[in-house]
């Protein structure tokens, strides 16, 4: 069930932050290389029932063929204990798990590059709630109005993300 905002100017807001966000994904699928490509079609597959029904027929079929009785002089190729069907499911699990990994890294580099993106928002706010702070802070003042003087100063300080981390890293267990 849709929600639809009364406000028409921060639908258009809303909109717009959507329609932002679905241009930087389209940039980033249309930039991928066609290595990329293939490694994201392959692990889309691997990662489908298609892909486990294909290897079920397959699995089937050559051990139907390889152990039954009556193929033993007719169709038999690789009779038990299956060294070519070995080799072949060696070498597929090599190869896709090298087109899973291009796959990865990939997604990998676009959520790293998403994180910077929303770190350098994060600070942005961070930033303008200060100022904020402060213009209201001034405004209260001004009007003689009562606040907690201490708690309004501290907040419209920049926080200084360098001290944030390393506040963090060391209270941050080991892995």
């Amino acid at each position: 069930m849709k929600s639809k905002s009364k406000d028409p100017e921060l639908a258009g807001i809303i909109k717009r932050n959507i329609d932002t966000i679905a241009n930087i994904e389209r940039a980033a699928h249309e930039a991928r290389t066609p290595v990329d490509r293939l490694a994201d079609n392959i692990a889309k597959f691997c990662g489908s029932m298609h892909f486990v029904w294909v290897h079920c027929i397959w699995f089937g079929g050559w051990l139907t063929i390889n152990t039954l009785p009556q193929f033993k002089h007719t169709l038999r190729f690789d009779p038990p204990p299956f060294g070519v069907l070995t080799l072949i499911v060696s070498l597929e699990a090599i190869f896709l798990s090298t087109f899973i990994l291009i796959s990865q890294n990939r997604q990998q580099r676009l959520a790293d590059q998403r994180n910077q993106l929303d770190l350098q928002i994060n600070l942005l706010a961070e930033q303008e709630a200060s100022q904020i702070i402060l213009m209201l802070n001034q405004i209260m003042e001004k009007l003689g109005i009562d606040f907690d003087a201490d708690t309004a100063k501290a907040l419209q300080n920049e926080t200084d993300p360098a001290k944030l981390a390393e506040s963090l890293e060391s209270i941050t267990p080991e892995p």
